[in-house]
C-alpha cells in the first residue's frame, strides 16, 4: 500500500494537472488503486478527491471564462451535471468487472486522444478552411456525451471538450481552458454526490482525505502555475504520464 504522504503527493500532482490541462485521472487512478482500493472504487474516491481541486481551479479562472459559441453557459453546466450523473450511475450498476476490463482501453483512447487530438482538430479545420460552426444544441448534445464518459471514467475528458470546442467552433484551446476546468468541476459535483452515497468511497476515509487535500492545493497552485510554464513543457508532462500508465495497465492486465 502507498503510504498516505506518497498519496498526498500524487494529489497534487493530478490537481496541477486537471488545472493545467487535463490528465490528472492518469495519476490518481493508479495511485489509490496501488493504495489498495479496487478499480471501481478507486475510479469513485479519484473523483471525489479531485472535486475540490477542479472546484479551486475554476475559482482561480472565474474572471477568464469566456462562452462556448453561442451556447449559454448555465446550460452547459446543466448538460455536464446531468451527463456526469449518469456516468457516475453506470459505474456503480456495470459489473465492477467490466470497468477493470475496461480501464486499459479506457486509458488507451484518453491516451491517443492526448497524443493526436490536438493534430486531428487542425487537420480538420485546415481541410475544411473554417470549423464546423456547431450550433448550441449540438454542443450542448456533445457536452452531454463527454460528461457521460467524465462521469464514469474521466480520464481526458477536459481535452476531449477542448477538442471539440476547437473543431467545432474554433475555440483557442488557452482561451477554452478556463470553460473546460469549470465544466470538469459540474461534472465532478453530481458523480461525487452519487459515490458519497451508493459507492465504498467512505470506507477508505486516510486514502481519499490525503488525496483530497493534495488535490485541493494542486488544484490552486497549478492553475497560478499554468501561467508561468510553457503549455508544450506541461503537455509533455500529461502525455508521458499517460503513456507510462497506460502501458502499465495492460502489462498488469
Amino acid at each position: 500500500m502507498l503510504p498516505l504522504l506518497a498519496l498526498l503527493c500524487a494529489g497534487i500532482a493530478a490537481g496541477a494537472l486537471n488545472a493545467a490541462g487535463g490528465g490528472g485521472t492518469f495519476v490518481a487512478l493508479p495511485a489509490l488503486v496501488a493504495a489498495g482500493l479496487a478499480p471501481v472504487t478507486a475510479n469513485a474516491s479519484a473523483t471525489v478527491a479531485l472535486l475540490p481541486g477542479a472546484v479551486a481551479s475554476a475559482w482561480t479562472y472565474r474572471r477568464t471564462i469566456v462562452p462556448v459559441g453561442d451556447t449559454p453557459t448555465r446550460s452547459l453546466v446543466v448538460a455536464s451535471v446531468l451527463g456526469g450523473g449518469i456516468g457516475a450511475g453506470l459505474l456503480l450498476v456495470l459489473p465492477p468487472v467490466s470497468f477493470a476490463a475496461a480501464v486499459p482501453w479506457l486509458l488507451a483512447f484518453a491516451t491517443v486522444v492526448l497524443a493526436f487530438g490536438r493534430r486531428l482538430s487542425a487537420a480538420l479545420g485546415a481541410a475544411m478552411h473554417r470549423p464546423l460552426g456547431l450550433g448550441s444544441r449540438a454542443v450542448l448534445i456533445a457536452q452531454f456525451v463527454l460528461a457521460i464518459y467524465g462521469g464514469y471514467f474521466g480520464g481526458a475528458v477536459g481535452i476531449l471538450m477542448l477538442a471539440l470546442w476547437s473543431v467545432g467552433l474554433g475555440l483557442d484551446t488557452a482561451v477554452g481552458n478556463p470553460m473546460r476546468v469549470t465544466q470538469i468541476a459540474a461534472i465532478y459535483a453530481t458523480a461525487t454526490v452519487l459515490f458519497l452515497i451508493a459507492a465504498d468511497v467512505a470506507h477508505h476515509p486516510l486514502p481519499v482525505v490525503a488525496m483530497l487535500v493534495g488535490a485541493l492545493a494542486g488544484g490552486f497552485g497549478g492553475a497560478h502555475l499554468t501561467r508561468r510554464l510553457s503549455a508544450r513543457t506541461l503537455r509533455a508532462v500529461v502525455l508521458s504520464t499517460a503513456v507510462t500508465m497506460t502501458v502499465l495497465y495492460f502489462v498488469r492486465g
